[in-house]
């Protein structure tokens, strides 16, 4: 099968497309046809060794080589997302079949930019939204459980002022929806060419950045989520109610716990219609290094995919 190798730390340069061995699962585990993926900050971080987490790079970066390698990624195929169809199964599965379209997150297990992947059947996967194609349901293990697990944090009471910080990326696009969703009246922060797409997902109001600084308007939230990371909590403590909240999502994912059930409600979610995927760019999986130098410039709008298969852009219909 195809895959694209990450041999050592470096530039989207290091990353090479290969002929490599097509995996057989075992007797728990499911081999999924991958038809997606995504590059995200996480994954250009992890190959350039960049943590970035909000830690002193002296306790996080030793502790990163030992996870991940110390001279380059110990599991060569990176990637977290997918979405495709399972082509065969071991005995022992039991939730998933032959043929059945799945979505989800391999973590720290990596290895979705690959044409083929084996999962334990109780990995982050669940079977797709019927209203989505394939690269629509990709980035929802990243962005939208992420925005999901850091806005259950807050517990948004209906009616509640929610600012989004970064509300034009991957997690902050999500957020703006999910924080609606949860009854919050929702201001979105991002630069001037984002703002009409911000308003689209359904912002009650929209700050351009580049305009106006939303700590000096005199305006209280009762939650600020800084989405991208870049706020720091005594730049947002003016802007907070008594009782209001700052999250930011560098410190807040800190101990983040995907699960099955949380991708199943955000399932539910989509398939009534209240959220969507924002994509910006979609790359053919030999075009890995382009895809990594543009998120490496740190504009992109929601998410940028990586399409495998590229025949199947219809949704998904059970």
């Amino acid at each position: 099968m195809k895959a694209i190798i990450c041999t050592k730390y470096g530039s989207p340069k290091v990353l090479q497309l290969q002929e490599v061995e097509k995996p057989i699962p075992k007797e728990n585990e499911i081999l999924i046809k991958i038809y997606a993926t995504t590059v995200h900050i996480g994954d250009t971080k992890i190959r350039g060794f960049k943590p970035g987490m909000g830690l002193l790079d002296l306790i996080v970066k030793p502790m990163m080589r030992i996870m991940i390698g110390f001279r380059g990624p110990r599991k060569k195929i990176l990637g977290m997302d997918l979405a495709g169809k399972i082509e065969a199964v071991g005995k022992d599965v039991t939730r998933f079949k032959i043929g059945d379209a799945l979505f989800g997150s391999s973590e720290m297990k990596f290895g979705t930019y690959a044409e083929y992947i084996c999962l334990a059947e109780d990995d982050i996967l669940a079977i797709m939204p019927n209203n989505m194609t394939f690269k629509e349901a990709t980035p929802v293990a990243n962005g939208g459980l992420t925005a999901l697990y850091i806005l259950r944090k807050a517990k948004i009471q209906k009616g509640q002022k929610v600012l989004i910080y970064g509300a034009s990326g991957s997690v902050g696009t999500y957020a703006v929806q999910l924080a609606k969703y949860f009854g919050g009246k929702v201001t979105g922060v991002c630069s001037t060419t984002n703002v009409e797409m911000v308003k689209s997902l359904g912002a009650d109001s929209v700050i351009d950045y580049m305009q106006e600084d939303f700590t000096k308007n005199g305006e209280c939230y009762d939650l600020i989520f800084d989405a991208v990371g870049k706020l720091s909590p005594s730049q947002c403590k003016k802007s907070l109610t008594k009782e209001g909240v700052y999250l930011n999502v560098l410190r807040a994912t800190d101990a983040l716990k995907l699960k099955s059930e949380d991708l199943r409600y955000l399932k539910e979610i989509i398939e009534e219609g209240y959220l969507t995927s924002v994509i910006d760019r979609v790359y053919p999986l030999e075009e890995m290094v382009e895809a990594h130098r543009y998120v490496d410039k740190g504009h992109k709008k929601g998410n940028v995919v990586i399409n495998i298969i590229f025949e199947e852009e219809l949704s998904y219909q059970k």
